[in-house]
């Protein structure tokens, strides 16, 4: 691969996606296999006047280990050093980049149910960091890079060399790092997603109504006092970044009671190293009532009864079918690349932000806004070439916002 756009990537994520500061703490989770761009990473961070880079390296061959042979009870806890460490560096003021790129059926054969007891301690132990993250107090970017065995099953026909290669190129294709200029490409891209954002936000939406062919027909409500969110995201001091490297979305949260009918996926779901595939929920009053699977009904079971908040949808996201990363043609078994190639849902909890002040308000405050919380927050894809949307006023006023995959307003 062609080291000067690696290098590129690695500017753009310190620069733009996280817009590390002089002197701030970066802490970065990776996997062991993309050990050289990290370091590249924190090398460019660096340079960039951070003040240190601490990395948290997984290990998700040892972690398959462990998922067969450890005893039952160890998932059920969560070493207090690693709740400490995560505190620590957040209440620091630390940026956090996480790097994605796990192999989709790694855990195949791993019993869910001790997957979901090692999530479940560790969503809860870490809670507080993770309110902070989602609340944006923290400067935050999810980012991918390609490993062996996610390249393969990508790319199956391909040598694992070939296939490594080509998952770089339509990487760093999707983050715009192959154009003349990245740092111009993500303004323009920006201001393209900003105009969707202007027209979502002032059509005053009290709900949308969702259909498809594979069966989809679900409506929507939309709290009171909600906004769309998409492109740049800002820390409540005003400092910019983006948290998702690529990003096609924009996005809101539903009224937590305020989801009826039925939705079927379009795409499979990669979690933990477990694929669901050909999945459906059918809401009532917001909650979960029904749900089927052809493949990895067992692991999305599991993602339901997490706990009470893990029952409804906490995020609403609309991404065009005529989009780059759809329109690559590629299914990437990752959430990070497959969620920003098609409108999606996420089971579990809300994004505070998409509520006017909801960064400043108490649990209870959000509760009775109408804003979900969870342990969990699981994007799942729903979007298709024929998907319509349509929006609703208050006064039921018809207002389209999707025909045939696409956005139905003009930008």
């Amino acid at each position: 691969m062609d080291n000067d756009l690696i290098r590129k990537y690695a500017h753009l994520i310190v620069k733009t996606g996280l817009n590390l500061q002089p002197k701030q703490m970066l802490v970065i989770t990776s996997p062991i296999e993309c050990a050289p761009f990290t370091r590249l990473v924190s090398q460019v961070a660096y340079e960039a006047g951070a003040r240190d880079v601490v990395i948290q390296w997984k290990d998700e061959l040892f972690s398959k280990i462990r998922f067969l042979h450890a005893p039952e009870e160890v998932f059920e806890e969560f070493p207090a050093w690693q709740k400490e460490f995560y505190l620590s560096y957040v209440h620091q003021g630390a940026a956090f980049l996480s790097i994605s790129a796990s192999d989709p059926e790694l855990m195949k054969d791993v019993n869910p149910d001790r997957m979901t007891k090692a999530q479940k301690a560790s969503s809860t132990a870490l809670k507080d960091y993770r309110e902070r993250l989602m609340s944006n107090k923290n400067v935050w970017c999810v980012v991918s890079i390609p490993t062996a065995a996610w390249a393969m099953k990508v790319f199956p026909h391909l040598s694992e060399e070939k296939s490594i290669e080509k998952l770089w190129e339509v990487i760093l294709k999707t983050v715009r790092v192959d154009t003349q200029n990245p740092d111009t490409s993500w303004q323009e891209h920006k201001a393209n997603l900003k105009t969707r954002l202007d027209f979502l936000n002032s059509s005053a939406l009290k709900s949308l109504h969702y259909k498809n062919s594979l069966g989809t027909d679900l409506r929507i409500n939309l709290p009171d006092n909600y906004t769309w969110l998409g492109g740049s995201e800002y820390t409540p001091d005003g400092l910019e970044f983006i948290a998702n490297l690529p990003t096609e979305e924009v996005f809101t949260l539903p009224e937590k009671t305020g989801v009826n009918g039925i939705v079927v996926s379009s795409m499979p779901l990669n979690y933990n190293g477990n694929l669901i595939e050909q999945f459906s929920l059918t809401f009532k009053d917001g909650r979960i009532i029904d749900f089927s699977a052809q493949k990895g009904f067992e692991t999305l079971k599991n993602i339901i009864e997490t706990d009470e908040g893990s029952h409804y949808l906490g995020e609403v996201a609309l991404v065009p079918f005529d989009s780059p990363i759809s329109n690559s043609k590629i299914l990437f078994f990752n959430t990070l690349f497959d969620e920003n190639a098609s409108c999606h849902l996420a089971i579990g909890k809300a994004y505070p932000v998409c509520l006017e002040n909801g960064a400043n308000l108490t649990p209870k405050e959000l509760e009775q806004a109408g804003v979900n919380d969870s342990l969990v927050h699981v994007d799942f894809m729903i979007g298709t070439s024929d998907l319509d949307i349509i929006g609703f006023t208050v006064d039921e006023e018809e207002v389209p916002i999707f025909k045939d995959g696409n956005f139905a307003f003009r930008i």
